[in-house]
């Protein structure tokens, strides 16, 4: 890449190329988030500048609505709160946390950003789940001072504005979020005061939040979550609690609730995940025990078919907090993330074909 990334966002656009938007470029505390943006062109191989954010994002989102924009919402400046935002950036969209409000779109068209209405809350480390009717559903965050939002809002493109739904009944952040075959939105897991185990699922017909059967442990985001072809949600790695990684996988239904699968090889902290285009779920990277400086090469791949897991080769760079894409080729984009302490600009390519 153009620029070294971690904690950026990766979004696969209608035009085939890839918006890598955001992130941080120096591994150290209070580092001013980016407001930069480049396009992958899987078609060359290369990279090229677009248009630069109007706010600084990292730990943010980035959404593909239906009109093939992308909506990028809220995310951390760095840890100090007024710096590297903008002037039009007031201080009421601040957390102390760095988090802030502020949400814009990204135009392919022009290769420009539009600032768009505001969140309701400052959030960073939280999830944007595109529904069915359009809409962009927002859940989980953290503010200082360790302060757990409850609230969760929703996007509506055509006004460009936020509106609270329906709260949560367990506040939590850094928790899993997908959609459910029909349209519901399942929330599990995540810190709230403690790793949770919880689960919630979110009806958008109502706009209410109802409690469901649990997982098997807690579990923490950073693993792996995804909503299989049969409409069962793979859950894998991440944190049990206590800065323990995981290797243990689950599978849940919101009819039967959760059931254990394989697990993986390694336990895995923040790799990164994509959805093969044959339905398997590729895992890569991450790192194995906190603390260590064992930062993984390897990936795996799930097969639900089967229900196992299998060796898929190494990257040829060790790294976590980054991202992977699925390109339309089938191949599978990683990029940037962070390794031995230095965050890099490296992107690799995983051939599930070879």
């Amino acid at each position: 890449m153009m620029t070294p990334r971690a904690l950026h966002t990766a979004t696969l656009l209608p035009n085939g190329k890839v918006l890598v938007a955001g992130g941080i470029a120096v591994d150290k505390e209070d580092t001013p988030a980016l407001n930069s943006a480049e396009l992958y062109d899987p078609a060359t191989g290369a990279w090229i500048a677009t248009g630069e954010m109007h706010y600084a994002h990292s730990w943010h989102t980035a959404t593909l609505l239906a009109n093939g924009t992308v909506l990028v919402a809220g995310g951390q400046i760095n840890g100090l709160p007024g710096n590297n935002c903008p002037a039009q950036c007031p201080p009421s969209q601040i957390d102390p946390s760095g988090a802030i409000a502020a949400a814009e779109i990204y135009d392919p068209s022009t290769g420009t950003w539009s600032v768009t209405g505001s969140m309701t809350s400052p959030r960073f480390e939280h999830t944007a789940t595109l529904l069915d009717d359009g809409r962009v559903l927002v859940v989980g965050a953290e503010l200082a001072p360790d302060y757990l939002v409850a609230a969760t809002e929703l996007y509506d493109p055509a006004m460009g504005t936020w509106t609270r739904t329906g709260d949560l009944n367990t506040p939590r952040w850094q928790q899993f979020t997908v959609k459910l075959p029909g349209g519901r939105v399942i929330t599990a897991g995540g810190f709230g005061g403690s790793a949770l185990s919880s689960v919630e699922i979110y009806d958008p017909a109502t706009g209410n939040w109802k409690l469901a059967g649990g997982l098997l442990a807690p579990r923490v985001e950073r693993g792996v979550a995804f909503t299989l072809d049969n409409g069962s949600v793979l859950l894998a790695a991440g944190d049990g609690g206590g800065d323990r990684m995981l290797a243990s996988a689950e599978l849940y239904k919101p009819a039967k609730g959760s059931t254990a699968t394989s697990s993986m090889s390694t336990t895995r902290g923040e790799p990164a995940f994509a959805k093969l285009a044959d339905g398997r779920v590729l895992v890569v990277g991450g790192f194995d025990i906190p603390g260590t400086g064992v930062i993984l090469t390897s990936a795996e791949v799930y097969d639900p078919a089967a229900g196992t897991w299998s060796a898929a080769g190494d990257m040829s760079v060790a790294r976590f907090d980054f991202e992977a894409t699925l390109l339309n080729d089938g191949r599978v984009l990683v990029t940037g993330g962070t390794g031995d302490g230095v965050i890099k600009s490296s992107a690799e390519i995983f051939d599930p074909a070879q």
